[in-house]
């Protein structure tokens, strides 16, 4: 639905993760989660064309964990961003997580500061960084990268947060205010740029590369 046919070379598929905290049960979670999924890890990431368009792409995979963001999830997306900085070419992130992966306890949460310094190099070399938040996308990931894009997309009714409103009434006894943290009260409150529907994403994705492509050539010339 995104991709220009048979364009998508993906990266990194040899991190596998481990599980240095010994946390019980986890080496059994991830061997269902790839049965499950199909796939090494809760992100997958590489190189695609999008119309035509040259650019880095990364997606959670739901299916692994929901997307929960471990120590290889944080590695691949660093390493997506390098290379994006070396090609000099936009980098676009579709997340949809649950948050940081609480069995690898403090590396997880490490994940948060390492790739958004990533992204504060892409942006320091003047490179375009989308990111589309999908349902649900909480946590870690929230308050990370998901949140740093230069442009923000949110397909419609997702549910978008630091975290779910039962934790939020457990400990801070208050309830949310109707609606909230879908992505239509987000673009209300400031935080979206844009609400796209999933069919549409591809053609509006590509005429904001478009955009930006044809802003850096001017540039250049001027």
């Amino acid at each position: 639905m995104l991709a220009d046919e048979n364009s998508f070379e993906e990266w990194d598929t040899e991190l596998l993760t481990l599980d240095p905290l010994d946390f019980p049960g986890y080496e059994g979670k991830l061997l269902e989660a790839h049965e499950k999924s199909g796939t090494t890890e809760g992100v997958l990431t590489g190189l695609a064309k999008i119309e035509g368009i040259s650019v880095v792409l990364a997606f959670n995979e739901a299916n692994f964990m929901m997307g929960s963001m471990g120590s290889v999830v944080g590695e691949k997306i660093v390493r997506a961003i390098e290379r994006a900085i070396d090609l000099r070419l936009p980098v676009v992130i579709f997340s949809t997580s649950g948050g940081a992966r609480m069995q690898e306890g403090i590396l997880s949460l490490y994940q948060m500061a390492k790739t958004s310094a990533a992204l504060g190099k892409l942006a320091e070399n003047h490179l375009l960084f989308i990111s589309v938040l999908t349902d649900p996308t909480f946590g870690g990931v929230t308050a990370s990268y998901a949140s740093l894009g230069d442009i923000l997309i949110a397909e419609p009714n997702a549910l978008i947060g630091f975290t779910g409103p039962r934790v939020i009434m457990q400990t801070m006894r208050q309830e949310l205010p109707t609606g909230a943290q879908t992505a239509e009260f987000n673009q209300e409150h400031g935080l979206i740029d844009l609400i796209v529907q999933r069919a549409e994403m591809r053609s509006v994705l590509a005429r904001l590369l478009r955009y930006h492509q044809e802003g850096v050539q001017y540039a250049a010339t001027v």
